[in-house]
């Protein structure tokens, strides 16, 4: 077992997941390549919600020398939390930091001042080497290295980490793989943006230790590999091996490059079932000159058509990215690239506001552009030069309720009468009349957000009362919902109207607007 089963460990990997079905893919690095130190080493995960002195006292149960903390976005301020803690009540343990958010900016960073060494990077070799010094008492001055650069090492010199996915993952979370690191693009909002090309794992190794996971019950694999698609006779080799072992449990996700989809990719592609590939494709916008300004390629035609193809004639299940607040892009521009994307009826569409990355080039255009940044995590724009912050405000309570209403799939009847010709405008009007009514964007129950939508397309949109109760009653059964409805009548059932509700929305498509 990668694990020592005793109770105390001297090297400590953790970090702070999200959601408990996430587990570290870095921890499971660096345990697996911690050599003759890995029988001391012990992954311990928690999650966003856990309580700083919780964390700390189950740390300092296991009685390490050294805990080495993965740092991200999502995580930083508990993280910070975390380090603060430790450092007074058991300032002889060790603490190093890793991860993206502690690779750039490490002098701004109150958590980097509290750690006793920081890796920056790459952490795969670098993290062990250090390990191993501070246990033979052989580590340098702190003053002087404090900050440590990780070393990039050939592909080959790293030891995969999936024997470290245990049982309990297996059965339980998703299971995070990866057959290449980095990315050949430079699209200036993403970290990703800094590597000087994308590095393959050797196939034959990874393919091994996919099939070991598989054997050991795994059927749940994210692929985190940023370009998927980039080498597609390395895509065919994944998805022939997927599918040669297709159940009904299995389930895929890959990132794609929008505009790069061969044949022999397709032909691959449709012969999965329903739903068991999840693609996650980014547009971002679709404004050329954005694109440009950012240093994004894209062919916004092929990528359009792909998307098309992926959802008429494939299988997979397509979600779809936007980032809102890029330097350049107004309201306006932003809204038509929704529109544009909305038609393609992808299953999903994901509405991301900009953020500042720490160390992403995006930095470069704050000043010629105004952007304005939260300086607290998740350091989001709070406003441009081309959209103000009450605009901006508005579009992330947009993003907030299009995933209740537009990603939940839950309104299938009722959301077309909504949206009419004017997806965006009409989606915001209702973002901003739902807000002025409730102040607020989350803890929406089903049955309220019913409700809210039945008002909303009978009395601001003019749907009548009867095709809008009957949409948003299929809608509410529909889900298994049970109960009474405010706007119920008796008399109405969602059969009574369906001819009515198809003609209702034929004349919507025609009238419904901003």
């Amino acid at each position: 077992m990668p694990y020592t089963s005793a109770a105390a460990s001297d090297i400590v990997l953790t970090t702070i997941n999200a959601r408990y079905v996430h587990a570290a893919l870095g921890l499971r690095y660096l345990a697996a390549n911690m050599g003759e130190l890995q029988s001391r080493t012990r992954i311990v995960e928690f999650v966003l919600g856990q309580r700083a002195f919780e964390i700390v006292e189950d740390l300092l149960a296991l009685q390490p020398r050294i805990i080495g903390i993965g740092v991200y976005i999502w995580n930083v301020d508990e993280s910070t939390r975390v380090v603060a803690l430790l450092k007074k009540v058991a300032p002889h343990v060790v603490v190093i930091l890793g991860g993206p958010e502690v690779s750039y900016e490490t002098n701004e960073q109150r958590i980097c001042a509290l750690a006793d060494y920081v890796i920056t990077g790459w952490g795969d070799v670098t993290f062990p080497k250090l390990a191993a010094e501070i246990m033979r008492g052989e580590v340098a001055d702190q003053k002087v290295h404090k900050v440590i650069k990780g070393v990039q090492p050939p592909l080959a010199e790293i030891t995969l980490p999936y024997a470290h996915y245990t049982d309990e993952d297996i059965a339980k979370r998703f299971i995070y793989v990866e057959a290449s690191r980095g990315c050949p693009f430079k699209c200036e909002f993403c970290l990703s943006a800094l590597d000087k090309t994308a590095w393959p794992f050797e196939l034959d190794a990874f393919m091994a230790e996919i099939e070991t996971l598989y054997n050991r019950g795994a059927r749940n694999f994210r692929f985190v590999d940023r370009t998927f698609n980039l080498k597609v006779a390395v895509s065919e080799r994944i998805l022939e091996f997927f599918l040669a072992r297709m159940d009904d449990n299995l389930f895929m996700h890959f990132e794609l490059i929008p505009d790069h989809l061969p044949d022999k990719l397709k032909e691959t592609i449709v012969k999965f079932p329903q739903g068991a590939l999840h693609f996650e494709i980014g547009i971002q916008t679709f404004n050329p000159e954005v694109q440009t300004l950012i240093s994004r390629r894209q062919d916004d035609t092929q990528a359009e058509k792909n998307i098309r193809w992926l959802r008429e004639e494939s299988p997979a299940l397509i979600h779809v990215d936007l980032i809102a607040g890029l330097p350049g892009e107004d309201l306006a521009s932003f809204g038509r690239g929704f529109d544009r994307l909305h038609a393609l009826q992808p299953h999903e569409i994901q509405v991301g506001i900009l953020k500042r990355l720490r160390g992403a080039p995006i930095e470069r255009h704050t000043d010629a552009h105004q952007l304005r940044f939260n300086p607290d995590p998740p350091y989001n724009v709070l406003a441009t030069d081309c959209i103000p912050f009450n605009d901006m405000q508005r579009i992330s309570r947009f993003a907030r309720f299009w995933d209740l209403v537009g990603n939940s799939g839950r309104f299938h009847q009722a959301l077309p009468l909504l949206l009419g010709a004017a997806p965006f405008d009409n989606f915001m009007r209702f973002a901003d009349w739902l807000y002025a009514q409730t102040h607020k964007t989350h803890e929406f129950a089903f049955e309220r957000l019913c409700e809210f939508m039945h008002v909303h397309l009978t009395q601001v949109c003019g749907v009548e009362v009867t095709v809008a109760t009957a949409a948003v009653l299929t809608d509410y059964e529909a889900s298994g919902a049970r109960g009474r409805l405010a706007f119920m009548d008796a008399g109405v059932r969602p059969r009574d109207a369906q001819n009515a509700t198809a003609r209702a929305r034929m004349r919507q498509a025609r009238h419904v607007t901003a």
